[in-house]
């Protein structure tokens, strides 16, 4: 990558920077478990049931919206999720590629479709905010960041040029729409979860770790740490 042409890093964070273990276990069998307790179902009725309504809601901030979720389900999400907050880790990597990018003087922005609520927990826990320039979370931008509008209204609002930004995701319809928007570096992240396979895209430059993405001068250091 020739660092030269980049001005601003643009960085989702769960599945990106953060284990996205945390994630599916919270979602597919910490919620299920409460709510099969409520409703008097077992788990597996329970996470079916569950996981056909968050597809309904795929692609929209009311997938990743606590408070709607609260509601929905009659449970206390944010408290559940602070219950499991020992399960939030970072990628490896993430905070050397971090401080890379800060060495460098890149503008470097947090965007996640995650709800603020989410964000405040997992940013109390693996202590990275200071790493960045600015978080915005897309209900800030009225959007989900599978939306092309999104990334329209996120330049307008950080002032960065895209020709001379990266976007790194794990999610290829975020990526699919930054590309329509004119996003010139696109990074698909193939291992969101340290507990399933690889995942390489077939449209977009993948990689397992940040790592890969700091000039080889520059490794050896981060390698001995």
């Amino acid at each position: 990558m020739d660092w030269s042409k980049i001005d601003t890093v643009l960085l989702d964070m769960d599945g990106t920077l953060l284990d996205k273990h945390f994630d599916d276990y919270f979602w597919e069998q910490y919620v299920p478990e409460h709510y099969s307790l409520e409703h008097d179902l077992t788990v597996e009725e329970a996470r079916k049931e569950l996981l056909r309504r968050y597809r309904q809601v795929e692609d929209t901030l009311e997938w990743t919206d606590l408070d709607y979720w609260s509601v929905q389900l009659g449970l206390d999400l944010p408290d559940l999720k602070a219950r499991l907050a020992h399960l939030i880790d970072v990628h490896p990597f993430v905070v050397d590629f971090l401080r890379f990018c800060r060495g460098r003087g890149k503008h470097i922005h947090l965007v996640t479709n995650a709800h603020w609520k989410t964000l405040g927990i997992k940013l109390a826990k693996t202590e990275i905010g200071s790493l960045f320039d600015r978080i915005v979370c897309a209900e800030e931008v009225g959007l989900a960041k599978e939306e092309v509008l999104f990334w329209q209204r996120l330049e307008e609002m950080l002032k960065f040029d895209r020709t001379r930004t990266l976007l790194a995701d794990d999610t290829e319809k975020v990526l699919f729409a930054a590309d329509r928007h004119g996003i010139a570096q696109l990074i698909f992240v193939a291992r969101p979860s340290s507990r399933k396979p690889l995942t390489f895209s077939r449209r977009y430059p993948s990689i397992e770790y940040f790592i890969e993405l700091i000039p080889e001068s520059e490794r050896r250091n981060i390698r001995e740490k």
